[in-house]
């Protein structure tokens, strides 16, 4: 209301940061008055000439070499309260609607939330609310680390300590089970790589390893739950998009990339030579992407989604937050 009251574009109008300056100052008369060819000072006085805030400003001042210092009516701040308390929306305007996805939280599986998790669930949330209430629609993305090597590690252990009833265990135990799995991984090559050959079973969907991973990702999922409830957080299942959604799309982009022929098959792998990367002989580095190809499964899927058209083009979102 008071920038109008100013009919300035783009003011340089702010709180001010003392309280001897008043409740709002106008600083930009230095910039103009260069421009205009003038003393700032003389500039500020010929604005206060046109300027009418009665019944907003109890006093307005020119101070320094030309801020012009605004003193707002305790009255109109009471009437401004009034105001907002008796609106739905606070006295806030509403924006044109977009549709804005905005990506939190994202825990790991078989592992308890720690405070770095908290911190984006919290903010993440507060964004949601507040873009909500300006009035977008808002898809709220909770991307999970639910797929990986991580898997056959922890399935590996459970067998080793005759675990395997998996549904009946609680979060913090796959916690502990992770971390003698992970120690196990690194210092034991026989188990290392039993559990490398568990991935690939996971990974190709045998009967057996999905069932177990599926107990996996749920009790972790159902524990988040309890603490997305008990924070107030507006997240829940629905909203969950694992990396595991991108596994079918996998053998799609190699198959392309070996078309293209950017993709070899070397020592067993298949690579990806980059001419920027070089060995220690100082020769292309192939690079092995079983994970960067789930990267690009990812850049490939979102790449699709926005080549999809939507019936409702309001819908297609204009934004994201991560």
């Amino acid at each position: 209301m008071l920038q109008a009251r100013l009919q300035i574009a783009s003011p340089r109008f702010v709180q001010s940061a003392k309280v001897q300056f008043g409740d709002y100052q106008a600083n930009g008369m230095m910039a103009v008055a260069k421009k205009l060819g003038m003393a700032p000072r003389q500039l500020a006085e010929q604005v206060l000439t046109h300027l009418d805030l009665s019944g907003i400003a109890s006093k307005v001042e020119i101070a320094g070499p030309g801020f012009i210092n605004i003193f707002l009516e305790p009255a109109f701040l009471a009437e401004q309260v009034q105001q907002a308390l008796a609106s739905d929306r606070l006295g806030v305007s509403q924006p044109t609607r977009q549709t804005i996805v905005v990506d939190y939280s994202a825990p790991n599986v078989a592992k308890e939330m720690h405070v770095g998790h908290l911190r984006s669930t919290i903010i993440g949330d507060a964004a949601v609310r507040t873009l909500e209430f300006l009035g977008h629609h808002v898809i709220r993305a909770n991307h999970v680390g639910d797929w990986g090597t991580q898997f056959g590690m922890l399935i590996a252990w459970l067998e080793k300590q005759q675990q395997e009833n998996a549904g009946d265990m609680a979060l913090a135990d796959l916690e502990g089970f992770y971390r003698d799995a992970k120690k196990h991984y690194d210092e034991d090559e026989a188990f290392a790589e039993r559990a490398r050959n568990y991935v690939v079973k996971l990974q190709s969907g045998d009967t057996y390893f999905r069932e177990m991973w599926r107990k996996l990702v749920d009790i972790t999922m159902t524990q988040n739950q309890i603490t997305y409830d008990r924070l107030n957080v507006t997240l829940t299942r629905d909203d969950v998009m694992g990396e595991s959604l991108y596994n079918p799309m996998l053998p799609g982009i190699v198959a392309d990339l070996k078309a293209k022929g950017l993709a070899v098959e070397s020592e067993g792998a298949t690579v990806v030579f980059l001419d920027e990367f070089k060995n220690k002989e100082g020769e292309s580095d192939g690079r092995h992407y079983s994970e960067e190809r789930w990267r690009l499964s990812v850049y490939h899927y979102r790449y699709r989604l926005r080549q999809i058209p939507l019936r409702n083009a309001a819908r297609r979102p204009r934004a994201l937050l991560h």
